[in-house]
């Protein structure tokens, strides 16, 4: 008998607009049925945050199933495991949602603390949230003005925006603290999550630190883990190599620049942590399948296959 093939997990990649703190998916084109052209749990390299206007179904988080009605909000940390599967008897669902980076803005409000910011961002990534509006009304309302600025984006939007960001990444911390308060009341252990979310340490690091040398030791001791055991949990999850990830999201990081900056590829390549520009190309090549300068020409060719690996990594919708 075969050797049981594993469930494949999908990285998917969103980009944050130049000048903007938010991605927004907002409207009409977000009522749809939810999961079932979908075989894979999914995680991001942003934090979602989705209000369920319309529709029930289950959200899927790791290895927990929440079942999901109107009115309700999830809070999604980057790295974690999750699908939206809606109830098709009762018709498409109605989401939208938010994605942002909440290191971007604890990096802003205390820019001269790396300490204190690194705490605030493991408080922030340490679980996904799930509730209804009515339990948290200063967090539903600021979610709610969110995306209202973004959807009507009225003159200095993108300074509202920040500032609603500011005072949401503070009530999501609180949440968090509380629920680790009262854990500790009642003596509960922390839920153990398999997959993805053991290795989601090493994930933040990379994500953090891509412009540095990185080892995989140090992967694996941000996991708490033996190299070995790291090395071999690590493939599983991600069907690729640390060394692999690293430099797959050199390349997106790169993608940016290339966008957004007019540096030399020179630059952009010392900027996203190659230490030599034949290094960039080769690995540029190897997940676009196109050199960095024949991208930049024209990105919009190419940029659906951003990704597109073997993790059954991709862009996001």
């Amino acid at each position: 008998m075969g050797k049981k093939k594993k469930d494949t997990i999908e990285l998917r990649f969103y980009e944050i607009p130049q000048n903007e703190y938010v991605l927004a998916l907002l409207g009409e084109n977000w009522i749809r049925d939810y999961g079932h052209d979908e075989v894979h749990l999914h995680f991001h390299n942003l934090m979602e945050i989705g209000v369920c206007r319309n529709g029930t179904g289950k959200l899927i988080l790791d290895e927990e199933q929440r079942p999901y009605q109107p009115a309700m909000v999830s809070i999604i940390p980057n790295n974690y495991p999750h699908v939206t599967i809606s109830n098709t008897k009762e018709g498409p669902s109605y989401w939208e949602y938010l994605f942002f980076d909440p290191a971007q803005i604890i990096a802003e409000m205390y820019p001269k603390n790396e300490l204190f910011c690194r705490e605030l961002i493991r408080k922030i990534n340490r679980r996904a949230l799930f509730l209804h509006e009515w339990e948290n009304h200063n967090l539903a309302f600021l979610v709610r003005q969110i995306m209202e600025e973004m959807r009507g984006r009225r003159s200095h939007y993108t300074d509202s925006v920040r500032g609603l960001l500011y005072s949401l990444v503070i009530e999501i911390i609180r949440l968090n603290e509380e629920q680790e308060a009262k854990q500790e009341v009642q003596g509960v252990e922390m839920q153990k999550h398999s997959g993805v979310t053991q290795i989601a340490a090493a994930l933040d690091y990379v994500r953090m630190e891509y412009m540095h040398m990185i080892r995989v030791e140090e992967l694996a001791q941000e996991c708490h883990m033996s190299e070995t055991h790291f090395r071999r949990l690590f493939e599983s999850c991600m069907n690729m190599s640390p060394v692999d990830y690293i430099n797959l999201v050199r390349i997106q990081k790169a993608c940016d620049l290339l966008k957004k900056t007019t540096d030399s590829m020179d630059i952009v390549a010392q900027k996203v942590g190659f230490t030599t520009t034949s290094t960039f190309n080769r690995n540029f090549k190897k997940f676009l399948n196109t050199s960095p300068y024949q991208w930049k020409i024209n990105p919009e060719n190419y940029e659906t296959k951003l990704l597109n690996y073997n993790i059954s990594a991709r862009k996001g919708w």
